[in-house]
Order: C-alpha cells, then sequence, then structure tokens
C-alpha cells in the first residue's frame, strides 16, 4: 500500500512515484498498475538517502524494519512478522531476492547495497510470485546491469570513527555484448571500546569487500543473457552484547543504561581451539553466481529462465554474557549452499497477460555453535544467579569489573588446579528441497478492470540432522550445562515431505489514467520445521528427540488506492491478516539452558494502515512522506502457549513513518546543489516474545541528511552526510542469548555519523 518514492527504470530514465517501472509480477509495469502492495527505490533515490544498509533504507519504506545485529544476523520484518532465525531446519518468512534469485538463508542472506538499479519491496505474501520463503512478503534487489558504451564512476570518503569508502563502477560495451564490474570496499573503527586488553579490535568494527562483475549479451532484439557473478567479504569487529547484570568497570550503570559506556569482553583465549578465534568477531565470505536469458520466441510469448547458485560460509565468535568474564563464550559458524533454478512462459496479449513455469529450489546447510568456558567460573556465575554460589562471598563479577570468580577452580581442588577449560558443542544441520509449479493470469474484461488469480503448487522435502558433544564436568562428574545431552559423536536424522496450494486473486479497477483502486487476497505459509534434538528415554539412554511443527499460515486482505497525477504522487491502504499455527521460539524444556525449539503460540492476527505521497512542489523540489499502522500480536486466547498469549510481534512498532524533501537545484555552467534532509520516526518494539519493558525500546526518531555540490555536467561531485544528527542513544537489540541464561544483554545502535565523499565520472 506504500507506494514507491523514486526509482530507475530499467532503461536508466528517471522515474518517480506510481510510474516507477517495476517487475514484481514477472513483467515490466508501472507500479500504478501493480494490484499488489509494492514499494520501489531506485539507486539514485537511495544515494540521495544517504543511506548504505538495507537497515538503513528500511527507515523510508513503512511495513518494513531491518534489524542487523551482524552481517550473519540480519532480521528482515515486514508488517510486523520477523524472519530471522539462523537454524538450519527452520524456514523463513520472507522472501530475500537477488537478481531474481532466493537468497533467504538467514546467514547467507546480507547483501551490500552497492550500484544497484532498484530494490522493490513487496508486501503481503507472495508466493505465487516468489516462492514459498514469502509467507509475509518479498525483498527483491536488482544490480545494475551492462549497457552499450563506455563509462565509469569512483567515489571516495571519510568520515568520523575513521570511517573509509572506496567504491566505483566500470562499464565498456555495445549493444550486443557489454560488461560491468563493481565494488565497494568500507572500514570503520568500532564504537563501543572494549577495556579489555586482550582483544585487539573495538566492538562493531567494519570491514568489509563486495565485488560484482556482470556481462550482458544481446545478439537481437529478442533475445538477452546476464551473467553475474557477485563476492562478498566481512572481517567485522565483535558484537558489543553488553550486560545488563555486571558492571563493566567501576561505576559503570546497570540495565540498559550501560550499553550506552564502554565493555569489558574478554573472549576466551584458552577456548580458541573450541571456538575458532580468541578474538570477539565475524569472519564471512559469500560467493554468488546467477545466470538469467530471455528469449522472445513469437509476438506475444517470452520465455525465462533464471538460474542461481548461492555458497557462504560464516565464523562469529560472541561474548554471550558480555562480561569480562569467560563465563558465556560462543561461537557460530554457518555454511551451506543453495541452488535454483525457474523456467517460465510469459503471454501478453490485448486482453490476458499469462505466466506459467516451474521452479525448483535445493539448500543444504549447518549452523555449529561451540561453546567454552572455565569449569569453576561458571559453576560460581551459574549458582550465584540463583542465589545459592558454590562458594559463598565470591561475586561471579565484582563492582569494578573483576571477575573474582577465577579464583574457584583453585580453592575448589585446594590448589591441584587452577583452571580447567571446557569446550562443548551442538550443530543443527537442515536439507530442503522444494520443487513447484505456479500458473498467474490477467484477464483485462473491460479497459478499467483488471482481474487475476494464480496458484502455486508446492511438493516440499525436510531432512533435519543433529549433533551435540558435551563432555561431562571434570570437577562435578556431571554434565556442566543442565539438560545439555551428547549424542556420543552420533548424527541424528529425520525427514519428512509436505504438500501445499498457495493462491491469490486480485483486482484493479481504473477510475481514471492517474487513479487505480486495487483488493486482494493471497494465502502465504512457512514450511514445517522437522524440529529434531535430543532427550533422555525412560532406561537413562540419549535418544534423538524429533518433532513436526505444524506450518504456520496466513490469509491477507488488502484493499487500496494509488495515485499518479502530474506533480503529485500517492497511494492509501488497508490490510488485514490472519496466522494460524504462529510459529515462535521458545525455551527447551528438556534441553539444556539457554537451548530454544520451534513451537505454534496459535492463532494471531494484524491490522494496519500504510500510506506514502511524493510531491514535486517545484522543478528543483520535491517533498515525500509516508507512515505505517499496525495493530497486531499474537491472539489472546491463550489455546496453545499461554506465556506468548496477547503478546505484540517481536520488532513490530505501531507507528512508523518518515518525512523529508530533495532540492536539486541547477545553478548554470553545469553546476547545481543537492540535498535531501529527512527524519524517521518508529515507535516502541520489544525484542522478544512473551513481551517484558525491560527488553525492549522506546519511541525513536532520527534526522539524517546528505547535501553537496556537483560540477562539470555532474562529473566531479563533494557530498557531506549525517547520520542520527542527534546523537540519538537507542537499543538496536536486547535479550539475546544471555537472556536464556536469566542475563540479559543489550546492543547499542550506532551513534551520529557523518563524513564527506568525493565521486569522479566518466565516459558517455
Amino acid at each position: 500500500m506504500a507506494i514507491p518514492t523514486q526509482a530507475m527504470a530499467q532503461d536508466d530514465s528517471e522515474q518517480s512515484g506510481n510510474t516507477i517501472i517495476v517487475t514484481a509480477q514477472k513483467v515490466e509495469q508501472r507500479a500504478l498498475d501493480v494490484p499488489i502492495t509494492i514499494s520501489a527505490l531506485g539507486g539514485e533515490n537511495i544515494e540521495e538517502l544517504g543511506v548504505t544498509d538495507l537497515d538503513e533504507l528500511s527507515n523510508y519504506v513503512p511495513g518494513l524494519l531491518i534489524q542487523e545485529q551482524s552481517a550473519n544476523n540480519p532480521g528482515v520484518v515486514i508488517r510486523g512478522i520477523t524472519s530471522d532465525s539462523g537454524s538450519s531446519q527452520q524456514g523463513p518468512r520472507v522472501t530475500l531476492y537477488y537478481n531474481g534469485v532466493d537468497i533467504s538463508r538467514s546467514r547467507g542472506s546480507y547483501q551490500a547495497i552497492y550500484d544497484l538499479e532498484r530494490v522493490e519491496v513487496i508486501k503481503g505474501p507472495q508466493a505465487t510470485l516468489f516462492g514459498t520463503a514469502s509467507a509475509v512478503g518479498a525483498i527483491s534487489l536488482v544490480s545494475a546491469r551492462p549497457r552499450d558504451g563506455f563509462s565509469g564512476e569512483l567515489t571516495g570518503g571519510y568520515g568520523n570513527f575513521d570511517q573509509t569508502l572506496l567504491a566505483g563502477h566500470l562499464n565498456a560495451g555495445s549493444d550486443v555484448l557489454a560488461g560491468r564490474v563493481a565494488f565497494e570496499y568500507r572500514t570503520r573503527d568500532g564504537y563501543v571500546e572494549n577495556l579489555n586488553a586482550n582483544q585487539e579490535e573495538e566492538l562493531y568494527a567494519q570491514d568489509q569487500l563486495g565485488v560484482r562483475a556482470s556481462l550482458r549479451y544481446s545478439p537481437s532484439a529478442d533475445f538477452t543473457l546476464d551473467l553475474i557473478g557477485t563476492y562478498d567479504q566481512q572481517r567485522n569487529g565483535g558484537t558489543p552484547f553488553i550486560s545488563s547484570t555486571f558492571p563493566a568497570f567501576a561505576g559503570a550503570p546497570g540495565g540498559p543504561a550501560n550499553a550506552f559506556e564502554d565493555a569489558n569482553l574478554g573472549g576466551f583465549p584458552e577456548g580458541s581451539a573450541a571456538l575458532g578465534d580468541d578474538q570477539l568477531g565475524l569472519n564471512r565470505e559469500v560467493y554468488d553466481l546467477n545466470l538469467t536469458a530471455e528469449y522472445q520466441f513469437a509476438d506475444d510469448w517470452t520465455f525465462t529462465t533464471v538460474n542461481g547458485y548461492r555458497e557462504f560460509d560464516s565464523a562469529e565468535v560472541f561474548d554471550a554474557d558480555g562480561t569480562a568474564a569467560p563465563f558465556l563464550e560462543f561461537a557460530e559458524i554457518a555454511d551451506g549452499w543453495q541452488v535454483s533454478h525457474e523456467g517460465r512462459f510469459t503471454y501478453s496479449g490485448a486482453n490476458i497477460r499469462a505466466s506459467a513455469g516451474w521452479n525448483l529450489f535445493i539448500e543444504e546447510g549447518a549452523q555449529n555453535v561451540p561453546f567454552a568456558t572455565e569449569e569453576g567460573l561458571f559453576l560460581q556465575c551459574l549458582t550465584s544467579l540463583f542465589g545459592a554460589p558454590l562458594i559463598p562471598g565470591i561475586p561471579c563479577v565484582a563492582a569494578d569489573g573483576s571477575v573474582p570468580a577465577t579464583a574457584v577452580t583453585g580453592l575448589a581442588t585446594m590448589g591441584a588446579a587452577t583452571a580447567i577449560p571446557y569446550a562443548a558443542r551442538f550443530e543443527n544441520q537442515g536439507r530442503n528441497e522444494a520443487y513447484s509449479v505456479f500458473a498467474d493470469v490477467t484477464w483485462l474484461p473491460t479497459d478499467k478492470l483488471e482481474l487475476t488469480a494464480g496458484v502455486r503448487f508446492i511438493d516440499e522435502y525436510r531432512e533435519s540432522g543433529y549433533i551435540s558433544v558435551a563432555p561431562d564436568s571434570v570437577l562435578s562428574g556431571a554434565p556442566l550445562i543442565p539438560g545439555f545431552l551428547d549424542t556420543n559423536l552420533q548424527t541424528y536424522r529425520d525427514d519428512a515431505s509436505f504438500t501445499a496450494a498457495l493462491p491469490r486473486v486480485n483486482a484493479l479497477y481504473r477510475i481514471s489514467d492517474d487513479v487505480n483502486v486495487f483488493a486482494t487476497i493471497s494465502k502465504g505459509r512457512r514450511s514445517p520445521v522437522v524440529n529434531l534434538g535430543a532427550r533422555v528415554d525412560g532406561v537413562g539412554n540419549v535418544v534423538p528427540d524429533p518433532q513436526i511443527v505444524a506450518e504456520e499460515t496466513v490469509w491477507n486482505y488488502e484493499g487500496g488506492i494509488k495515485l499518479a497525477s502530474g506533480p503529485v504522487s500517492a497511494s492509501l491502504g488497508v490490510y488485514y491478516q490472519v496466522y494460524e499455527n504462529f510459529q515462535v521460539s521458545v525455551e527447551d524444556p528438556d534441553g539444556p539452558v539457554g537451548s530454544f525449539i520451534t513451537q505454534s503460540a496459535g492463532s494471531a492476527s494484524n491490522l494496519g494502515v500504510e500510506g506514502e505521497v511524493a510531491i514535486d512542489a517545484a522543478d528543483w523540489l520535491r517533498v515525500f512522506g509516508n507512515f505505517g499502522y499496525i495493530d497486531g500480536g499474537i491472539d489472546e486466547d491463550g489455546a496453545f502457549s499461554p506465556a506468548f498469549s496477547g503478546a505484540r510481534f517481536r520488532l513490530q512498532p505501531e507507528f512508523q513513518a518518515s518525512a523529508g524533501f530533495t532540492v536539486d537545484y541547477e545553478f548554470g555552467n553545469g553546476a547545481r546543489f543537492f540535498a535531501t534532509p529527512s527524519v524517521t520516526h518508529r515507535s516502541r518494539i520489544f525484542f522478544e516474545v512473551p513481551n517484558s519493558d525491560l527488553i525492549s525500546q522506546e519511541g525513536v526518531t532520527l534526522v539524517n541528511a546528505r547535501a553537496g555540490l556537483s560540477f562539470a555536467d555532474e562529473r566531479f561531485e563533494v557530498a557531506g552526510f549525517i547520520r542520527n544528527a542527534f546523537n540519538e542513544d537507542y537499543l538496536l537489540d536486547a535479550g539475546n542469548t544471555g537472556g536464556a541464561f536469566g542475563i540479559p544483554t543489550f546492543i547499542p545502535a550506532e551513534p551520529r555519523f557523518y563524513g564527506i565523499q568525493v565521486t569522479a565520472r566518466f565516459g558517455d
């Protein structure tokens, strides 16, 4: 229901508002003529706003919120419904598409947004168009394609926190064969200082590289082939999980306020063999290859095939207790690959438009979570949390941030040992296969009315694996973590198959050439989960514990109006969504402390309104604004999970809005001034369900701007930017792994960032 603000058509001509050309329905259309809710922003608009990542971009799209705890753990929220599970056994709710290929698996989905043609956000269930993962919506990233001619661009930048940027592209070719290479390299010091001398890097330091090479072959007007290869790399500093319970230094405040002070996260050098590193941080690499071909074999007929392969490998070491104590030291090592193929035929006649085809998607991955600690310290800290310390009088962490509990092993063994390192791990594995056929038909009985119906039939196979290694404690002779079971090096496996039919129906009525109204009904589905862990049977043996969590379904009903008349582009709409078997993650009552399983919380619902407006007030001034309102959450029936009854969805603001204006004023002689100041607001969000006031963030209002001068007919440009101009303190996340042990941690969001960028352009 939100209209697009501005974007680029595929022929690179500038368009704005509802006149933007999008491909949400697999054909090129004006957004005005698409009978579903879509927001689209082009590469030029993204640059105007001064945003550098999808999480920043989401502030300008009503109904969308993206939380990037790290590049390894992005949370994508559409209309208040989150998709961020790292488990290889669980399916996503939001499809993230990169050049037409599904990249939704959380640990492999982060994608830098340099040299893009456009971003489309399609809201509501879109399984007919985008596959089973789009239970609540889809985000489509389209990179800039090669074109004929020779051109290039190079940008360098510097800012506070020692931010550096080097980015650009080079394009060369003819209308038959053209190539394009684009890259972006960003570095930045961390904005949370780590006081621990064992750690070399500040927290949330950034060091990432993206490179993309594209080739377009068009031997005739009827055939086009695109080959795109992408490499992404992150070598980022550790995530600042800051304790709500223990101080980092003498006088440090407690609770959420502590998140905006220095941290004291020690890591655990003695556990580096288990964790993979003694330094906190993320090492991640992604390889992506895409081949798309389109052939118009008759006047009204086109065949398109989209093929992709993606492989990711990430390792993140993090301090889950948020202190200098080697209490809860974890890593997450996630890897996997995905392969996809789609073929579809499209017919575009005078009164009928239709597409039909097939799709296959296969992925295989694993999430390996090693754990390391020191035994005496762990037992002292854990028992202290429950008010019965192993050795009374010795705190886990003292008021000055020191760690007296390091002495416990020596005391418990009467000096026989001063430290007993401990390591364990568990790993979930998944192989997921989805085969589908789909068809979508639009009938135009009159010039004013369009009726659309579509369906996707899915046959799905899901196989899960589980292995855990949990040695007994040397000190106690029992499992160190209660409930953490050892599978004795056996990998348990279970599998199941499922089928589904996911329909949609749409209607579009043209009140005039400038005004359309639409209505849609669609069904979404989050895949069932073959939830696999371990349990102890009646005779004391560790055995597999398979559980099938039923599919989550959603029916979406919405309608709206779109306007594109002269200088004004606007839209307003309303939607209602009904969920059954809403899947939530809960602490496993039969598993180790801090472990979670997926289960149904029963029914849930969403009622929302979204709107957007853009006005070209003058040839040099454009004003824009948008808003989104959601009244939603888990129903108050308490039938399945009483603790979740009535809870608001995780990361769901009740109200979200943004506004700003763009000045683009030409002085003459090839010089112009440009500026885009903006303000964004979101209301309170809860970071977990069940909801807790402590694990939440009150409303946040941010002011951002980008402005500068260009010379020599835009061949040279100098621009300054500022984000979070008033240095607002607010939380990015809260609770986290530490919360499962009764010691929630808090992560501070970005402070004020500012800097300058210089760009040179050349060629056609």
